[in-house]
């Protein structure tokens, strides 16, 4: 395992290209020793800087390069697993300004679950998922890199919390219990133009099980998840490239819309 100096150092470089919006190499270039738990542990540094530096609240996790076409279009073959802050949350409908608070955003729709009563791995299943959640509703995350032109391993992403940007629930909201949640379909539109269309068994076969994986992988480190957090469980479509002007609509049928101006 990496030293805890290098650890700081990294962790505070990734806080800083976020805050100057200036990417960097990747950190796997940087020291190609790089475990997935150091990575870890250099995002809990960029997080504490968020939380310290700027106040920022944990309000939920996500699992990220959970569909097989987003691990091709990346080149990262596993998914990732970060934190949510009060600050990356927006309503539904906002207006994102992109030039001084993104690098180079990516919108992916998924679909959200809130919890109505606390997890912690190991040994989660999907049931246990179900029995915590209290609802899921459509969204968007816009996910965001700090390592520069998307140059990323695994190692990256995960230290680059999960390359979090923000993201936006729908208004709307449903029990999964009424839902067969592998066939949910999203239906996703760019500019008033239709983009792509998934389902919900892109996430590992079942939203249910990244999300069950999720808090055994975050288990395994001493991070429950909590009552009322919001967990957000992969992009059912391809990530889509995003400027200023851009607008983002997703459905997810049978459930509710969600929408995403930049500006």
């Amino acid at each position: 395992m990496m030293q805890k100096e290098q650890i700081k150092i990294l962790g505070d470089h990734l806080y800083e290209a976020m805050r100057d919006f200036k990417p960097l190499q990747p950190l796997t270039e940087q020291a190609p020793e790089i475990t997935l738990d150091d990575a870890y542990h250099i995002s809990l540094q960029m997080l504490k800087r968020r939380v310290d530096d700027d106040g920022e609240v944990v309000v939920g996790k996500k699992i990220g390069v959970t569909s097989k076409v987003v691990q091709d279009m990346l080149g990262v073959h596993q998914p990732d697993f970060g934190f949510l802050t009060d600050a990356m949350a927006y309503p539904n409908g906002a207006d994102v300004t992109v030039v001084g608070n993104l690098i180079q955003p990516r919108a992916e729709a998924e679909i959200g679950f809130k919890l109505k009563a606390d997890l912690q791995g190991p040994g989660v299943t999907e049931a246990d998922v179900l029995a915590a959640t209290e609802c899921i509703m459509p969204c968007f995350e816009i996910v965001d890199s700090r390592i520069k032109d998307w140059n990323i391993r695994i190692q990256d992403t995960v230290a680059d919390n999960a390359s979090c940007g923000v993201y936006v629930l729908g208004d709307a909201s449903a029990d999964p219990r009424d839902h067969d949640l592998p066939n949910l379909k999203i239906t996703v539109w760019k500019n008033g133009v239709l983009l792509s269309e998934g389902l919900g068994s892109a996430v590992q076969g079942n939203p249910l099980t990244a999300v069950a994986w999720l808090a055994n992988t975050l288990g395994r480190f001493g991070i429950p998840f909590k009552a009322g957090e919001v967990i957000l469980s992969g992009s059912l479509v391809p990530l889509e490239p995003v400027i200023a002007g851009d607008k983002m609509e997703m459905e997810l049928h049978g459930i509710g819309r969600a929408s995403v101006q930049f500006v």
